[in-house]
Formats: structure tokens, sequence, C-alpha cells
């Protein structure tokens, strides 16, 4: 079905030529890189289609060998896949042996081969909001494939300290521990994301980060005292759907200045795409159909809602 719904929206016409590339996620029904990806290969007039594929953790292993079977160009890797793909995948890029997950993988004459477009696609979306990692202190919320590619990009970027908050301390401090070995000059630690020493670490962040899927559609909202950031912090959450997070929300109405999902969703996206076609991604045309699709959905949530109030 997925697949189905991806041809109909993508306008181009389909053929037994046709090169697919998509994404593995659990759940993906939301995701929006079939839109972005669909409108930039119709742009440039490839014959590539882009499909969402819903694969449950279980079924990782086949669906990553269906990539060969099936000759599939290559997929995007989103929750809760970009770290479990790893030890299928035949060759893992530089930045992928570093971080430790891979959103993206490329089928290269029968080898699949691993790579983050997530950690460059953080930072070109910092760039845009003009923050600049070097000399900043940073705290970020998670420990996953999001969040690793961040944690990984602050630092190369010369962050001064950065305080990851994490459900589960012990995972984030491995991956705190890895961190400061590659880079010895930047101060990490970790806090649990309940708990008194969470406000002390927001009264000194210039950057605060949400890399959870927190505060995503059906996900409840990420619970910090945003009364403890300085005026000056960015806050920027990593979830894009919606793109005003409640996080975002609570951060504007507190007067900060945010920077939503769109940004790294759109330039990790044409990174990939570059890997996967050779050619230039079109950015201002992908984001643009991100953001007539965010608008479509949201006129189609409206309509939905006038009917079952009844229309009156």
């Amino acid at each position: 079905m997925a697949a189905e719904q991806t041809a109909i929206t993508s306008g181009l016409p389909v053929s037994g030529r046709t090169r697919v590339v998509g994404v593995f996620g659990w759940p993906v029904a939301h995701s929006l890189s079939p839109s972005m990806h669909n409108a930039a290969f119709r742009h440039l007039g490839l014959d590539f289609i882009y499909v969402a594929f819903p694969v449950a953790p279980a079924h990782l292993p086949q669906a990553l060998r269906g990539i060969r079977a099936l000759d599939l160009v290559g997929v995007n890797l989103t929750i809760p896949h970009k770290e479990a793909a790893l030890p299928h995948l035949d060759t893992l890029a530089p930045e992928v042996e570093l971080i430790g997950a891979a959103n993206t993988v490329h089928h290269e004459d029968g080898c699949l081969v691993g790579y983050n477009t997530d950690a460059r696609g953080f930072t070109a979306a910092l760039q845009e909001a003009r923050f600049t990692a070097a000399g900043a202190r940073a705290v970020l919320v998670g420990a996953g494939g999001a969040a690793r590619a961040a944690l990984w990009e602050l630092a190369r970027g010369g962050a001064r300290a950065i305080t990851l908050l994490n459900r589960t301390p012990s995972r984030a401090q491995a991956l705190a521990e890895a961190v400061a070995r590659q880079f010895p000059g930047v101060a990490v630690e970790v806090r649990p994301l309940r708990g008194p020493g969470r406000a002390h670490a927001l009264a000194g962040a210039d950057l605060l980060v949400n890399a959870t899927p927190a505060g995503m559609a059906h996900e409840p909202p990420l619970d910090l005292p945003l009364e403890a950031l300085p005026d000056s912090c960015l806050v920027c959450d990593l979830v894009y759907t919606p793109p005003e997070t409640p996080l975002l929300r609570a951060a504007r109405d507190r007067g900060l200045r945010t920077c939503d999902g769109l940004g790294m969703l759109v330039h990790q996206g044409a990174l990939s795409f570059g890997i996967w076609t050779k050619q230039p991604a079109p950015v201002p045309v992908m984001r643009r159909a991100l953001l007539e699709t965010l608008a479509g959905t949201a006129t189609g949530l409206r309509l939905t809602a006038s009917r079952h109030l009844g229309d009156n």
C-alpha cells in the first residue's frame, strides 16, 4: 500500500526501468521523505521513486537482505533501525564507524554500504539558525541514532561542554566516554532525564537539542524546566511532525530562539540523494515539497476535526 501511494503522489511514470529507493522504519507512515525525494526526482527528470517501507525490528535483517534481492538503489534508516542495521551491512563509511549509527544505505555492486548523513545535516540546520558549535555549551536529550550524530557533530565542531540527558544514564555514559576519547578537549557529562541535576545543566546552555521521539504526533511531550534556560539559548527539536512541537512552542512562548527538525531532514535527505544518484540535490525543491505536504496534512486534520464536530 505504501508503494502504491508513493507512486501515485510522485507524479512519475513508473516502469520496469524505474530505480527504487526508500526508507525503513517502524512506524514509518508519518515520514515526509517520500514527498521530498519524489519532488526532487521529478524536478530533475530522474527515473527514480522513493517508497516508505514499514519494517518491524524483528524483520530488519531480512529487509536489508531484500535490498540486494530486489536490486534497490538504497534506503534511509529511521527509528529504530539506525544502530541495529550496522551488523548487517557490508561496509561502513568512516563517520558511521565513529558515530555508531547509519541513516543511509547504498547498494553498490552487491554490497550494502552504510553512511551517516544525519551528522552533516544537523550542522547545516544549525548554520541556517546562525548557531556555531565552537565554544558552546550544549544539552542533548537522548542517546539513540539521531542523538549520536548530533553529539559527534557538536564535539567535532568544537563545543566546550556537552551534557547528555537520558532516561537510561548507563546507555548515555558509554556514548559520552566514546566521544571524550575521540575529542579530549570536550567536557561530556551524563545526567538522568528525570532529576534535580537537569535544571543546573540547562542553566548554562547555549543550545538545547531534543533527539528523542518525545513530542512527535501521538507521543508525550518532553518535560523540561525551560525557565532555567538563559535568554540567549537556541532550542532545537529534531522531531519534524509536527513542525512546531510542544517543546518549540514552549520555547517560543518563553521568548527563546528555535530551530525545527525540517532543516536537518532536508539537508540529510539532500546528502542521501547525492549518494544514490551521484547528482546534487535540488534543496529548495525538497524544502518546498515538505512545506506543501505539511500544509496539506494540517488542512486534512482540520477538515477531519470539523466532520467529527458535526459540521454545524
